[in-house]
């Protein structure tokens, strides 16, 4: 527990304010694409009374349920492609659950850390890249082809059809090994890379890659989530009123980003990164306690 007078507050103001955080945070989390854990893990674990091992398998959890709540809208709006989301789910679920059962054996400061150098080199990669809002490539790979990873979804803020197609689809499925295992590990829905791999690497349209990153982390932490459950790293009152916050929060989100123009999106992905990732680096290093 962190050091603070928990026997002077109420017990029922700890799951209101979750519920409150959680409800913004899934605001975020789908318009950014990144995944709710991302952001509660270290919220949650610097303002509330609770140990590291449940926040980060709630926060596994939390988002999760964000983005099945999501789910649906960004479906029907086009925002997302079940034929690009699952050979990319499916490959890092499997490297997820390596992931959890080594995160929960490292010392915490040092995943803090790792995260927080992770997330901040990735969002500064994003910054600088000048093609992320791309419009998709002509041709695809012989991977991406033999998958059919293409489609097309219509933009109301460009007010234009986006046709596109994947490449680098074996490096792409490398790389989503290699989140879901991060993933895993840190406790997080690893949307933070989900975007900028989709976007920069496989040259799907920013929107397309935020709305596809959702129910990409909805597949991978459902595997990764269940080796913190048998665990017991699950605590009913951390993880109930955060996933009401977050379903509801979630649902707004998803309509927003039909609307919001993928430049706003873009800078929302690098500021929520940034801020993540400080803040995980400096408590990693015991500078923020």
């Amino acid at each position: 527990m962190h050091a603070v007078n928990t026997a002077a507050v109420a017990w029922w103001i700890w799951p209101v304010a979750l519920f409150a955080v959680t409800f913004v945070l899934g605001i975020i989390a789908v318009v950014a694409g990144i995944g709710g854990g991302v952001l509660f893990v270290p919220v949650v674990a610097s303002f509330f009374p609770f140990h590291l091992d449940f926040v980060r398998g709630a926060g596994l959890l939390l988002a999760l349920a964000g983005t099945l709540a999501a789910g649906p809208v960004l479906l029907r709006n086009g925002m997302a492609n079940l034929r690009l989301v699952i050979p990319l789910a499916l490959t890092g679920s499997v490297a997820s659950i390596a992931g959890a059962l080594i995160g929960l054996s490292v010392p915490a400061d040092l995943l803090q850390t790792a995260l927080g150098i992770v997330v901040i080199s990735v969002a500064v990669l994003i910054w600088r890249s000048k093609g992320s809002d791309r419009l998709g490539i002509e041709e695809s790979d012989p991977l991406g082809a033999l998958l059919r990873l293409k489609g097309r979804f219509e933009d109301p803020a460009q007010g234009a059809h986006i046709d596109w197609r994947t490449h680098q689809t074996p490096a792409g499925l490398a790389v989503f090994a290699a989140i879901g295992f991060l993933g895993g590990v840190f406790g997080l829905g690893a949307g933070f890379a989900n975007v900028p791999a989709l976007n920069l690497l496989m040259a799907a349209p920013l929107k397309v890659a935020v709305g596809s990153s959702g129910l990409i982390i909805s597949i991978i932490n459902s595997a990764a989530a269940w080796i913190y459950i048998n665990s017991g790293a699950v605590l009913p009152l951390l993880v109930v009123p955060s996933i009401l916050g977050v379903m509801l929060g979630s649902r707004i989100g998803a309509r927003l980003l039909h609307t919001v123009p993928a430049p706003v999106v873009r800078r929302l992905v690098i500021v929520v990164m940034l801020i993540a990732g400080a803040r995980a680096l400096l408590r990693g290093l015991g500078a923020w306690t």
